[in-house]
């Protein structure tokens, strides 16, 4: 049976791991605040050499000095978040899951398309 999801809840667009994880500095120090069910921050990076639809996950705005950077929506996966967020469209993420698998931080998240 199709659930119909009220036009005020979020629609999940994407469920996937965070890539990159192990290249970012420090994450083992702040994965402790991560919290399952926190909101996160996807931010573009048109420029990237490695990737045209480079989206960045955020613990907040970029600008904020509390961010911390966790890593990046899977190449494979991240046409779609990007092209709506070069549209203008609101997107955030949240978390679902996270643990250690040796020295990499799995971290899982939804991909939200808000109204």
């Amino acid at each position: 049976m199709m659930k119909i999801v009220p036009a005020s809840e979020p629609l999940v667009l994407l469920e996937c791991l965070v890539a990159g994880t192990s290249h970012r500095p420090n994450l083992e120090k702040y994965e402790p605040k991560l919290k399952i069910g926190q909101s996160l921050h996807l931010t573009r990076e048109p420029d990237s050499k490695y990737d045209d639809w480079a989206v960045q996950v955020h613990t907040a705005p970029a600008t904020d000095p509390a961010n911390v950077w966790l890593g990046y929506l899977p190449e494979s996966r991240n046409e779609t978040v990007a092209r709506l967020l070069d549209a203008g469209r609101s997107l955030t993420a949240r978390l679902n899951h996270k643990s250690w698998e040796t020295d990499w931080l799995h971290l899982d998240i939804e991909v939200l398309l808000h109204e």
